[in-house]
């Protein structure tokens, strides 16, 4: 019996601690005194891609109100970001919101597009990969829809 107690304590006390790992990111997300933070990559230049990215930021602007959320372009996904793309006015909005949306200047540099080519409102970066490690560093959760 003595036995059996303390294996069913033993499985609790695990239990709980899996517990706690899981809640872990909610538990922040819900403490007034943590900024949640996400950092998206678009690394496809596929519309529906972007509109994804979009709407999923879009809804952590919206459930996690004051969250900081930021968006990196970088490779075929740069094209979305260009003035004349299909989704340059949901881009702009984005930035409008309070999101910060930024383009690899790597990429940039490796299609030969300058600042002219792209959106207005967007941000960049020197290299959009070590952007996005930065800021998993900086404890923001990474998301690639």
């Amino acid at each position: 019996m003595k036995s059996m107690n303390k294996m069913l304590g033993t499985l609790l006390g695990g239990a709980m601690v899996m517990g706690a790992l899981a809640l872990s990111t909610t538990a922040a997300a819900m403490d007034p005194l943590v900024t949640p933070k996400v950092v998206f990559q678009v690394s496809e230049g596929d519309p529906a891609k972007w509109n994804l990215a979009l709407n999923n930021a879009k809804n952590v602007q919206k459930d996690l109100k004051g969250a900081k959320i930021e968006i990196v372009a970088y490779g075929p996904g740069i094209g979305m970001l260009k003035a004349d793309s299909e989704v340059a006015s949901r881009v702009s909005e984005a930035v409008d919101s309070g999101m910060k949306v930024v383009a690899c200047g790597n990429t940039m540099k490796g299609q030969k597009l300058t600042k002219d080519d792209m959106n207005a409102k967007i941000g960049y970066v020197q290299a959009g990969v070590v952007e996005l490690m930065d800021r998993q560093q900086e404890g923001y959760t990474y998301i690639r829809p």
